[in-house]
């Protein structure tokens, strides 16, 4: 069942422990994930095909709206992270209150962090905290022209027919 897979900070920290005893590597990736579009699920995908365990970070209904704006996320957090758990490419998905996902990293030591395409190996925010931690950091998924900002943006003022 997905809801298995929605963890707390703490779950999230077991969950981890009993994957390295079992000799499983991890990948982290994190988003706010407010509007799932197809982006997103090539960029989680081709995350889960760098090995391993996949955790998703998303961020806080607070930290959407201090990264987004007014009037976001369009879904809570708890919803988003159920969406996320269902797809089969997902291990684990933990909710960060965080602005910035360098906290959870130190928690976690991923072994990867996958970022999306809109960033390079030298732009990614966190990637000292990832060397800090011994992981390393790849850019993966499609080109970034799909972003759930531009699709809400493209849909305002249509209205219900």
């Amino acid at each position: 069942m997905s809801a298995e897979k929605i963890l707390s900070r703490e779950g999230l920290k077991q969950r981890v422990a009993a994957w390295r005893q079992a000799g499983e590597t991890i990948t982290l990736a994190n988003g706010c994930f407010d509007l799932l579009h197809v982006g997103h699920i090539r960029y989680l995908h081709a995350a889960k095909q760098l090995g391993g365990r996949l955790i998703v970070a998303i961020n806080s209904d607070d930290s959407v709206r201090a990264l987004k704006g007014e009037g976001r996320p369009l879904m809570p957090a708890e919803e988003r992270a159920e969406i996320l758990s269902a797809l089969a490419d997902v291990d684990a998905v933990v909710i960060f209150p965080e602005w910035d996902v360098r906290p959870l990293i130190r928690e976690v030591r991923p072994d990867v962090h996958a970022k999306g395409t809109d960033y390079t190996a030298d732009t990614v925010p966190e990637r000292d905290a990832v060397a800090e931690c011994g992981g390393r950091v790849e850019i993966v998924g499609d080109p970034k022209d799909h972003s759930a900002t531009e699709i809400i943006r493209s849909r305002i003022g249509l209205r219900r027919s």
